[in-house]
């Protein structure tokens, strides 16, 4: 399988690159900067992109590589930071920019491979505050913008381009054809990673890893964890366990749908453990965002360890990771923006073959193919992306079993008359948020003071970035009447209409 190395510099684009990159049919691997160069020319790469990061380069404490990379006849692109620090490495100047550049900015290029079939004029997308004041020896502009001299620049004696805008993201008009021509002009890739190869592929691995062995997996419910399930059971039937922790903070009747859904239609055993009241207990009088995360994930998987220990399992340990998941929690180096517990440390007194996480190079959507793929009805593949810990961030402050049934019984009117009408499809994450505030309303001629509701709808191609959804007025007031009359405790309904960023999709 051809591959191409995305060596992570700490921007907050870095896995939209990955991501680009697979949407031409090549694979992308994400890997840090400290990431030595013997493992580099082990991989075989066809070819490395070095990231956007928040640093400068001169300054020595930033993340840098060594010059050797240059030269060891693999072609490089350079992005914004990787641009920078592609002609700090091989002798050229970086400087603080006289003028600053961020958003569109119009670009104009030279000829060159890496912008084959592009106009010469363009828009890109711009984010630096430093810039190349000169060029180190061999190599040659090919891009200028009005403020930024060295836009773009290239060796092609080397293979080496690079680029100070983001052509990864939507808003750089040719990004995507760049990406392309970098993928096939420059590394002659040939665009062979197909879904379906993923799958026949991972199935074959795990086979050959199991083999006799049994496998136990934390299953959420959600699209991830029901994915791997499927696919370890393609793979190993009977011998797959799953453990379903139902910790009270889901969806209103969601617990029972998924025991009904993975009794009925997979191969493998199936646990359920009811312990809602242990989580209440746990959460009582906490009202900290991150230490509700953390109690979550704590309890939660101190439910799931003590079932293997009941079970004395000696088998494999699986987890429903995707590539994200893998990044945020140490992978790559990218800032983290929240704390994930969806990879765990298996205690010391619990004993595993090994760990399973067949979903761990994917994206979100790549998974939900992959389930499709699968058979795996389409309600649940393409189920609504949900938090780990559940509801939890989803009601500000303290989390109440009131508080509960107050988001469960709005969201699900949300869910359902969306589903009515259709728009579900045109969104691509829609909730209900309990904010901690009460406020006076009048109902049946009488006072009332009780919880408000606000209603989040976002839409994105990639949920590194997301925008606040249009969603009709008729379509707003449709939810808002059903859920003050349909919903017991909630006399106001408020939408949210803050893009990513500034805001994040989750409000904890």
């Amino acid at each position: 399988m051809e591959k191409i190395l995305v060596l992570d510099f700490g921007g907050q684009y870095n896995q939209l690159i990955a991501r680009r990159v697979r949407d031409k049919k090549v694979f992308a691997e994400i890997l840090p900067y400290t990431t030595d160069l013997q493992t580099i020319k082990n991989n075989n790469y066809k070819g490395i992109i070095f990231t956007g990061g928040p640093n400068s380069v001169f300054d020595m404490s930033s993340p840098h590589y060594s010059e050797e990379i240059l030269n060891i006849g693999v072609p490089i692109l350079g992005i914004c930071y990787g641009c920078q620090l592609t002609a700090f490495m091989a002798g050229g100047e970086v400087k603080t920019a006289p003028t600053s550049e961020y958003g569109k900015i119009d670009f104009t290029h030279s000829d060159s491979p890496l912008f084959k079939d592009i106009p010469e004029k363009s828009i890109v997308w711009m984010s630096h505050t430093d810039y190349i004041s000169s060029l180190p020896e061999g190599y040659e502009i090919t891009g200028t913008t009005a403020d930024c001299p060295v836009a773009s620049f290239e060796n092609k004696e080397k293979k080496i381009y690079a680029v100070q805008f983001h052509p990864e993201v939507t808003h750089c008009e040719y990004g995507s054809k760049i990406l392309e021509n970098f993928l096939y002009e420059v590394c002659g890739c040939s665009g062979d990673w197909q879904m379906d190869n993923f799958i026949e592929q991972k199935i074959a691995e795990l086979r050959e890893q199991i083999g006799s062995k049994n496998v136990i997996l934390g299953l959420s419910g959600g699209v991830d964890s029901s994915v791997a399930a499927a696919l370890i059971s393609k793979a190993v039937g009977k011998q797959l366990t799953c453990v379903f922790v139902d910790h009270g903070l889901m969806r209103k009747n969601e617990g029972d749908e998924v025991e009904s859904t993975f009794t009925s239609m997979f191969d493998m055993n199936f646990i359920r453990v009811n312990c809602a009241d242990r989580f209440m207990a746990a959460l009582k009088g906490v009202s900290d965002p991150e230490r509700k995360r953390k109690i979550i994930g704590t309890e939660f998987f101190g439910v799931f360890w003590n079932e293997i220990r009941k079970q004395a399992h000696k088998g494999f340990f699986a987890q429903g990771t995707i590539y994200p998941d893998c990044i945020e929690s140490g992978k790559g180096d990218a800032d983290v923006i929240k704390t994930h517990h969806n990879r765990v440390n298996v205690p010391e007194d619990v004993e595993f073959l090994g760990v399973l996480e067949p979903l761990c190079d994917l994206f979100k959507d790549e998974v939900r193919a992959v389930g499709e793929k699968l058979g795996i009805p389409k309600a649940l593949v393409w189920r609504q992306p949900f938090p780990g810990p559940g509801l939890g961030v989803r009601i500000i402050g303290e989390i109440t079993p009131e508080k509960i049934k107050v988001v469960q019984d709005a969201d699900w009117v949300l869910r359902d008359e969306m589903a009515k009408n259709g728009y579900e499809k045109q969104l691509s994450q829609f909730f209900c948020v309990l904010p901690d505030v009460s406020t006076v309303g009048v109902m049946g001629d009488h006072r009332t003071y009780d919880h408000l509701i606000a209603i989040r709808a976002v839409t994105t191609d990639d949920f590194m970035t997301a925008d606040w959804a249009k969603i009709p007025y008729d379509i707003l007031s449709a939810v808002s009447n059903r859920i003050t009359n349909e919903c017991a405790h909630i006399n106001r309904v408020v939408y949210d209409i803050t893009t990513k960023p500034p805001a994040t999709v989750e409000w904890e």
